[in-house]
């Protein structure tokens, strides 16, 4: 299936790994120009030659923090005309509720929604202009189902979900669409890590400890495995195109079925 991506220019923040990574050379394979973001040059550098070699599409690297504010006006300034904005950015960490301090909540908002509500602004004047856009937010099932695990992880989420939403009703009747995508346990880098580290830790295979996580943690899942970023990348791509065109304003699940609703 063409995606119809030629001439596109996609931004895919946090893209050196992972999920980010999966979509950048995704986007790139199937014809957009992609700006690949991190923020250490070294894993940019890293990331962009990997996916000039696997796609021999059009890649530029762009090192900067996009939680933050100067650094998300330059990298607009940098790359005029963004027509696809992929705001995967994020981070996560375990800790019990009472252990989250004050700073913990602010710094979980920064990095994982007002980047991307950020970045969403910066765009968005460029798109109205082309009567032409795509803004997507990389939420997670965690935004429906709150992990009792991290709490504040789950509060980011679901924002990005209200975002998305309202985001859409704000530009509705135009060519801009915006939409959310809800992964489920997904083997990214740092996940796969994690699992890696319970293993040995416990003197178990890698599948023991995925089974075990499937079985007690995430026992609604129906395919009953962590996700590729492949997997979750292929949906991203599909919603960037033109041929997406009717699709806004959803929250797009792609989480093996864990969320257990069919609505």
């Amino acid at each position: 299936m063409d995606l119809q991506l030629n001439g596109k220019l996609a931004l895919v923040s946090g893209s050196t790994a992972g999920i980010g990574y999966a979509i950048a050379r995704t986007l790139a394979q199937e014809g957009a120009a992609v700006i690949v973001n991190g923020r250490t040059q070294a894993a940019v550098d890293e990331a962009v030659e990997r996916i000039r070699a696997e796609t021999q599409g059009t890649v530029h690297g762009h090192a900067a923090d996009l939680s933050k504010a100067e650094a998300a006006e330059e990298t607009v300034r940098r790359f005029p005309g963004i027509n696809i904005l992929v705001n995967n950015l994020g981070i996560f960490e375990p800790k019990a509720f009472e252990d989250i301090p004050d700073e913990d909540w602010q710094r979980f908002f920064d990095v994982n929604v007002l980047s991307g509500v950020r970045l969403a602004r910066l765009v968005l004047p460029d798109m109205k202009r082309a009567d032409w856009g795509r803004i997507i937010f990389i939420s997670s099932e965690s935004a429906v189902q709150i992990p009792t695990e991290m709490i504040h992880y789950g509060m980011t989420k679901t924002a990005q979900l209200a975002v998305s939403r309202g985001l859409a009703e704000s530009v509705a009747g135009t060519g801009i669409t915006v939409n959310s995508v809800l992964p489920g346990p997904t083997k990214s880098r740092g996940v796969g890590d994690f699992v890696k580290d319970m293993a040995r830790a416990s003197d178990k295979s890698f599948e023991q400890v995925e089974a075990e996580f499937f079985e007690h943690v995430r026992p609604t899942s129906l395919i009953k495995r962590f996700a590729s970023p492949q997997e979750v990348a292929s949906l991203v791509a599909y919603v960037a195109s033109p041929l997406a065109s009717a699709t806004t304003g959803a929250a797009l699940r792609v989480d093996g079925g864990l969320i257990k609703s069919a609505f």
